[in-house]
């Protein structure tokens, strides 16, 4: 199984880790519509028997709930995965998520996710969403005391540009930057992942295959159909005039994909690793099903002419959203 250091630490993650997102479940603001916890839990085994070796989720995800269930699927496991978890994003009795970076309220979440992930430390910890802006000096300070302590074994951050990067570095170093990074979502590529490759900053990128996008498996109709509750209703992404878009560029990487007998999931991951600054990629499964029909993710690399054979014909179709 191929592994990459991940920064400057000494994790060394496998190309692709576990999403857990969508296993929140149902009931919150940025829900993925209904999922069993039973699906889930097959899933990240389905996973881990695999070799995947990294689990991302987030405080957030499901209103904590995401974290218990990556702590009921490990419950049984002899050898554990790392663990990257994230925070910032908070909410009430009544389940309204807002963001904080005071240390005090940050303190309050590690703590919780350590509770809630039945863990001693998190590997990586990370800041979700760097709002407000004026409290990121703040947060880092605590973020980099938490792993003095040993809650946190490493500290990154998510959605940051180089400019807040920056800032967080003059306190302490960063492991990993976790930005949206897909076909369809590009606006990165100029001047945040030529930074962290410079800084030696890892990268691990989220929505790979913009949320389903690019899965093969997404059609107008289905879209047109996502559960009520499905964030991805009120994604531009998912409607017209842009949704046509992206299903030729799906049909697109299912072209390349029935070269190799991989789906256009499979394709859609490989070009986002092909990026120097990619040191892996976070795909979210919500059965050991469809565990099984990615796994061709943990081995499909794409040649240098396919690459720039999908470049070509994205560059030809509209431009991709920014974000």
């Amino acid at each position: 199984m191929e592994t990459r250091p991940l920064g400057n630490s000494d994790l060394n993650i496998t190309r692709i880790g576990f999403g857990s997102w969508a296993a929140g479940g149902p009931g919150w603001a940025f829900s993925w519509g209904q999922q069993e916890d039973a699906d889930s839990i097959d899933a990240i085994h389905a996973a881990l028997d695999l070799g995947i070796n990294w689990i991302d989720t987030a405080a957030v995800y499901g209103l904590g709930h995401s974290e218990e269930v990556v702590a009921k699927a490990l419950a049984s496991r002899t050898q554990k995965p790392y663990i990257f978890t994230k925070c910032s994003r908070v909410w009430n009795d009544a389940g309204e998520i807002s963001s904080s970076l005071k240390a005090d309220s940050l303190r309050r979440e590690v703590e919780a996710s350590l509770k809630r992930l039945s863990a001693e430390t998190i590997d990586l910890y990370q800041i979700h969403w760097p709002n407000p802006d004026e409290d990121i000096e703040e947060a880092w300070r605590a973020l980099a005391k938490f792993k003095e302590e040993g809650k946190v074994r490493f500290v990154g951050v998510s959605n940051f540009d180089v400019g807040q990067m920056k800032r967080a570095q003059a306190i302490a170093p960063v492991t990993s930057l976790q930005p949206p990074y897909s076909l369809v979502t590009r606006n990165v590529e100029k001047e945040i992942l030529p930074f962290c490759l410079s800084e030696k900053i890892g990268v691990i990128v989220y929505s790979p295959m913009k949320a389903g996008l690019l899965s093969g498996k997404m059609t107008a109709e289905r879209a047109a159909n996502l559960d009520p509750e499905d964030w991805r209703r009120r994604n531009p992404d998912f409607q017209e005039p842009t949704l046509s878009r992206n299903l030729k560029l799906a049909g697109k990487l299912g072209e390349i994909g029935e070269r190799h007998a991989e789906n256009p999931g499979t394709v859609a991951v490989a070009w986002t690793l092909s990026n120097p600054a990619v040191t892996g990629a976070i795909v979210g499964f919500r059965n050991a099903a469809q565990v099984n029909e990615m796994k061709g993710m943990l081995t499909f690399r794409l040649a240098a002419a396919e690459f720039q054979e999908i470049d070509s014909f994205s560059a030809g179709l509209a431009e991709p959203s920014a974000v």
